[in-house]
């Protein structure tokens, strides 16, 4: 998003303005009259219209998550949670696990709910997702100096979201999983709460919050989700060393704080982690410790990995939702009377050129941690793109607000057709979407009934003292169950008979 907020700044060209100098030093600050204000071309009911396709296209996925049930790892969590409390399950990922304490804690968050709360977790973490991407796009204007009409941030925001989430090859285990979504999906939104303080301060005692805020958000990353705390390095890295290139000089110093500040935390919370009881059982269980991880062969395979990853975001037309929105976002805002951007005058090249080199960097570095774990499957393993997935979808939104940058500064007709184009690419893209959601919807409705049915007879046959008892798998979206193929037990069995306070349960192919 930062890419894209500092594309839409204008520059003004010379002998323009009325000669008022910025204090960057850089020119007059009063753009070009052409660049005052958004194109009139846009229909006053059009942008209600189109708003209503992401908000309700996410508000029906919201209302699927009714038929959302326990499977996979959630088998685990729920009886540890049940029986001995949220604290004894982060004392479990601390020292079994994983090392991830502030994981644990947000897994236990939902889980001492029991089904509840894994039906509630997609509006919840929805909600929480949309709001920090709208407050995060407003702000982000207002730094460039820019004025939207009510609604274009929300619009932006809701197509980042709906693209975010919904776009992916597996929509289940990146938005209705509770626990692949707390750890790759929702992470690296959550991330983006670390910059709210920063773009809203105004003070010195506001910026001091901001780079408290960023220090404790980085420990707390960096205690949720290893391949979101280097996703936030390199951004922060590249904050660092770009500086100079983006950012006025009265706010360069805060800002270098600020990330400084981020850097720490993230280091304090990786190391909690690595050094964890949990993570070193993790990295020995998977021999993905770092001589293996960065030998020269896993590092050639990993990136073999990433291109065929690339391939697959690259070929997805329905990210182009992104594009638009960014298109939309600069054809419909203008300059902020009286408000000096943060923000040095726009280098397309340069900002497109350094937001697509941080992407690649951190995707890559992000494969690299994961390879060992999940080896070749991670080009299948959508859900574990999604840490550095929402960055990729951020750099097409600020590659679209370049975009529509440039068409501005042509004829009006220009603009108008520009418009009406990124408008019907937003319609397209949620009419895309909305299909599969529908056809996942329904399979989820079909599993939630048997579910629900196997759940009950369970529960009654252990109230009246059975100790061993059958157990169908019911599986949706490729989710792990307790038995695999042809019946063969695999590991959330143990946690299933837990759950239902068994001995063991049993394959069956048939419904109680």
């Amino acid at each position: 998003m930062a890419a894209g907020a500092s594309s839409v700044v204008i520059p003004e060209q010379p002998g323009e303005g009325t000669g008022r100098k910025r204090e960057n030093g850089r020119g007059p600050s009063v753009p070009p009259a052409h660049s005052a204000r958004p194109a009139r071309s846009w229909p006053g009911y059009a942008l209600p219209v189109l708003l209503t396709l992401p908000l309700g296209l996410l508000g029906s996925a919201f209302w699927l998550g009714r038929h959302v049930r326990p499977s996979a790892d959630e088998w685990c969590f729920l009886p540890s949670v049940r029986d001995h409390g949220i604290a004894a399950l982060v004392g479990k990922f601390y020292f079994t696990d994983n090392g991830r304490l502030g994981n644990g804690l947000l897994v236990g968050a939902y889980a001492k709910f029991g089904v509840a709360g894994h039906q509630w977790f997609g509006l919840v973490s929805g909600v929480v997702m949309l709001g920090l991407l709208w407050a995060v796009t407003v702000l982000l204007l207002r730094l460039a100096g820019r004025t939207a009409p009510r609604g274009v941030p929300l619009l932006v925001a809701s197509m980042v979201t709906v693209v975010f989430l919904f776009a992916s090859l597996n929509t289940y285990k990146t938005f209705y999983w509770p626990a692949s979504s707390v750890s790759h999906t929702a992470a690296p939104v959550l991330a983006c709460a670390a910059a709210v303080p920063l773009l809203w301060a105004r003070s010195r005692r506001g910026r001091v919050v901001a780079a408290a805020s960023a220090l404790v958000v980085g420990v707390f990353l960096g205690t949720l989700s290893e391949e979101t705390s280097v996703v936030a390095l390199v951004v922060l890295t590249a904050l660092l060393l770009l500086n100079r290139q983006i950012l006025a000089p009265r706010v360069r110093a805060h800002a270098r704080v600020w990330c400084l500040a981020g850097v720490a935390g993230i280091g304090i919370g990786t190391l909690l982690l690595l050094t964890s009881p949990g993570s070193r059982n993790r990295r020995a269980r998977f021999d993905a410790g770092t001589a293996s991880m960065f030998a020269p062969e896993s590092l050639a395979d990993s990136l073999d990995g990433y291109l065929d990853i690339l391939g697959t975001l690259l070929t997805n037309w329905q990210y182009l939702g992104a594009l638009a929105a960014g298109v939309l976002l600069a054809l419909l805002t203008g300059n902020r009377e009286g408000r000096v951007p943060a923000l040095l005058p726009c280098r397309p090249l340069f900002l497109l050129g350094a937001g697509t080199v941080t992407f690649l960097v951190a995707g890559y570095l992000c494969t690299v941690i994961t390879y060992p774990l999940f080896g070749s499957h991670v080009v299948v393993a959508p859900r574990t793109w999604n840490d550095y997935l929402l960055l990729y979808v951020a750099l097409l939104v600020g590659a679209g607000a370049l975009l529509g940058r440039a068409l501005r500064g042509h004829t009006r007709r220009t603009g108008v057709v520009a418009t009406a184009a990124g408008a019907a690419m937003c319609v397209a893209v949620c009419v895309g979407l909305a299909f599969p959601l529908g056809e996942l919807g329904e399979q989820m409705r079909v599993r939630a009934e048997k579910w629900d049915h196997q759940d009950r007879w369970l529960r009654e046959q252990a109230a009246q003292g059975a100790r061993v008892l059958p157990y169908r798998p019911l599986s949706v979206s490729g989710m792990g169950e307790p038995f695999g193929q042809r019946g063969i037990r695999v590991w959330p069995a143990r946690c299933v008979a837990e759950y239902y306070h068994l001995k063991r349960i049993t394959y069956t192919e048939r419904l109680p």
